[in-house]
């Protein structure tokens, strides 16, 4: 790693794009989060939640596309480690639908697959591209989530089955920013 200078801390920050960052900080709004019932799926036990743009919202409808969806990506999650927990995101975005898997796997890590879709019109979710990563919104709730499995699971106390009842009942639930 380079060691930074004064004179290298001292320049102008080139590559930020002042006006983009800008212009997200006006339009930055809080999402609403509601979890929905955990559930077991494709032979994981799954907490679902739904995230709203203003002016959207997440169907019982769109619930059962995005399990589907998380049906068939856990279907071969224990080949790439699965423990057997994971959380879906249904997300009503305002620039359209996404679901995230994400995965509790091996070594402390996780599995995350995003799909991606335009709003509204949830037989069109697709694979997101190679790289993509939950928006601020969404990593709010995995954040939860993360902090969620390390006190009931990890550190918790007593039986797995008590552990686990514990970490399904600690839900995130209302705006987040």
């Amino acid at each position: 790693m380079t060691d930074l200078g004064e004179s290298q801390l001292d320049q102008p920050l080139t590559s930020v794009n002042s006006s983009t960052l800008l212009a997200l900080a006006d339009g930055f709004h809080a999402r609403t989060v509601r979890p929905l019932g955990s559930r077991a799926v494709a032979g994981h036990l799954v907490k679902p939640y739904a995230i709203e743009a203003p002016g959207r919202s997440v169907t019982d409808k769109d619930l059962q596309t995005a399990l589907r969806v998380a049906a068939d990506h856990l279907s071969s999650a224990y080949l790439r480690g699965s423990l057997g927990l994971a959380v879906v995101l249904v997300h009503a975005g305002g620039d359209g639908d996404y679901v995230l898997v994400h995965t509790w796997i091996e070594g402390y890590m996780s599995d995350l697959a995003v799909f991606v879709g335009p709003a509204g019109d949830a037989a069109q979710l697709r694979p997101g591209r190679s790289g993509l990563a939950p928006c601020v919104w969404e990593a709010a709730v995995l954040a939860h989530e993360r902090d969620a499995v390390t006190r009931h699971v990890l550190d918790g106390r007593g039986l797995l089955d008590e552990r686990l009842v514990a970490w399904r009942g600690d839900v995130l639930e209302g705006e987040v920013r």
